[in-house]
């Protein structure tokens, strides 16, 4: 992985990643690490919906280039439509920061380092980014609501 440092942006998304980064160490989800410390760091992306949210990713490309695939299936869109159509009750929950509820394993830390303006940051819990987690929070709901999904859930 390579150093480099923090992509140029404008003043505006600046201000929208310090939020993101000032929360993410509220809830101890990122931690800061000494400025001295010889590291491999790569820089965070804003990614902004249409609506005007944003959310905080780190370009982890190489490292999801060496990452073993976890291929545990997600539900696809066709499937979950057939079943959405003959539904009696839809529901949902707000999943938005759940993978933050993952823990990171502490020789995985140093590969999940984002550089900022305000330091260097390392990731406690899973962020977004990592290409492997879609696959771990899906067999994590689908192990936490087995008996629902028996039922005929849709998870």
């Amino acid at each position: 992985m390579l150093r480099r440092p923090p992509y140029p942006e404008s003043l505006e998304a600046r201000k929208e990643v310090e939020k993101h980064i000032n929360e993410l160490l509220d809830m101890d989800v990122i931690r800061k690490i000494a400025q001295n410390e010889i590291v491999e760091v790569t820089t965070p992306v804003l990614i902004t919906w249409h609506d005007g949210k944003s959310r905080l990713c780190g370009d982890l490309r190489p490292p999801n280039n060496y990452t073993k695939a976890d291929r545990y299936p997600i539900p696809r869109i066709p499937h979950a439509k057939d079943k959405l159509e003959k539904a009696r009750y839809i529901t949902k929950m707000d999943c938005m920061k759940c993978f933050h509820h993952n823990g990171v394993k502490q020789n995985s830390m140093k590969l999940l380092r984002i550089i900022f303006y305000m330091g260097i940051y390392e990731s406690t819990r899973v962020l977004f980014h990592i290409k492997n987690e879609p696959g771990h929070f899906q067999r994590m709901m689908e192990t936490t609501f087995q008996e629902e999904i028996l039922e005929g859930w849709m998870v």
